[in-house]
């Protein structure tokens, strides 16, 4: 396919992708910016609150829009492919239902906002990038080879946890109840973008190849990251190269390269290319969050 083609078709899908995703905080919050899922039911019509751990909370967030995720792709001719394995990329494939050579690798992302300073939330992880990153012909991991994919996005949710003192996870409700359950976690923010606009140059975790996100929210929202003014075609080369050159710094030691502005001066490129907007986590050694 044509890359002129393949960019029309990317901005295509965006365009319509970000439409749709602003139709989305309706569907998932009462009018005073709650979420609508209160917690779970049993067969005795006992409802139990559900923990704001980030795990539960990102997967139960996953089932919820899904049926809308649904209808967004059949309004569009396209048919969702879901991840085989759970370490999989991406969370979904769209594939064009009269054309498979079209296909979009949308991952949802959860994170909040920290309440000790509410500009910035707990970042998410980008995916891999390792081996179907570098070799984009791999099916380790990843649903279709990465080059198969026209476009890479984030289709992200930003949002505020309920203190502690305004929910208990021991407590047990009955269904007249259901109204006065506080939510544990409001105040949702959705967005798309490309992933290449949101990501940073330091690694999600630090156990795994994960490419971390920039942290701070009105940058998320504007998809001004660390490569907003070089673009998708270094993000991809950085990534492909994290930690593999080397430099000396000035004390004569020798170190791998793990910032943009190391691989930019190893490149003999100007540094200021670097965004500086979006380059700093928000706190030390804060632990981001994985989806």
């Amino acid at each position: 396919m044509a890359k002129q083609k393949r960019e029309q078709l990317k901005i295509e899908f965006k365009q319509v992708l970000t439409e749709f995703v602003e139709t989305l905080k309706g569907h998932v919050s009462t009018p005073d910016d709650q979420w609508t899922v209160k917690g779970f039911i049993d067969a005795f019509r006992n409802i139990y609150t559900i923990s704001a751990d980030t795990k539960i909370v990102s997967k139960i967030l996953e089932i919820h829009l899904f049926p809308k995720l649904l209808e967004f792709a059949n309004q569009h001719d396209y048919r969702i492919v879901l991840a085989e394995q759970q370490n999989y990329y991406p969370d979904l494939s769209f594939v064009k239902a009269d054309d498979e050579s079209v296909k979009f690798a949308v991952d949802l992302k959860t994170t909040y906002r920290l309440p000790d300073n509410p500009e910035f939330c707990n970042g998410f992880t980008l995916g891999s990038h390792g081996e179907y990153f570098i070799n984009r012909t791999s099916n380790k991991n990843i649903q279709f080879p990465y080059n198969e994919y026209l476009g890479h996005f984030c289709l992200g949710i930003i949002y505020s946890r309920t203190g502690p003192e305004r929910t208990d996870e021991t407590k047990t409700y009955g269904l007249e109840e259901l109204k006065s359950i506080t939510s544990v976690i409001s105040d949702f923010q959705f967005f798309v973008h490309e992933k290449w606009e949101i990501a940073s140059d330091y690694q999600g975790s630090s156990n795994t190849a994960n490419i971390g996100s920039i942290t701070k929210i009105s940058d998320i929202l504007t998809g001004n990251g660390v490569f907003k003014q070089l673009g998708e075609k270094w993000f991809d080369e950085y990534w492909m190269n994290y930690g593999k050159n080397q430099i000396t710094t000035p004390d004569g030691k020798v170190k791998k390269i793990t910032l943009l502005k190391e691989y930019l001066a190893y490149r003999g490129k100007d540094l200021k290319l670097a965004n500086p907007m979006s380059r700093k986590p928000a706190r030390k050694n804060n632990r981001r969050a994985k989806k």
